[in-house]
């Protein structure tokens, strides 16, 4: 088996349970907290998907693992994306319950 298909295969098991619970805190309410933290769990989920596809050599075009290719760059702001909107929409959530209260 691919090394990179296991660690993508591995980093999907934490993306995916990040983005069962974000789904069920959108469902719960829509709030501007929520729906950042879906979307950072979503590109969170576009870098594992980038990771098997790059490690089963899906859309060869994509150059894969090339630096300066299409698939880094969509790899590279997807992971960046997903860093920084996951934890935001956390606090805008933490916050925004804070003030209710």
């Amino acid at each position: 088996m691919h090394v990179t298909l296991v660690k993508a295969l591995v980093a999907s098991i934490p993306v995916v349970i990040l983005v069962t619970w974000s789904v069920a805190v959108f469902s719960k309410g829509r709030t501007f907290g929520s729906v950042l933290q879906l979307l950072g769990t979503a590109c969170l989920l576009v870098v594992v998907l980038t990771h098997v596809a790059e490690a089963v050599h899906l859309f060869p075009f994509m150059h894969w693992g090339d630096e300066h290719s299409a698939g880094h760059y969509l790899d590279l702001s997807s992971a960046i994306l997903g860093v920084t909107l996951f934890p935001l929409g956390l606090v805008f959530r933490v916050r925004a319950k804070t003030q209710h209260k």
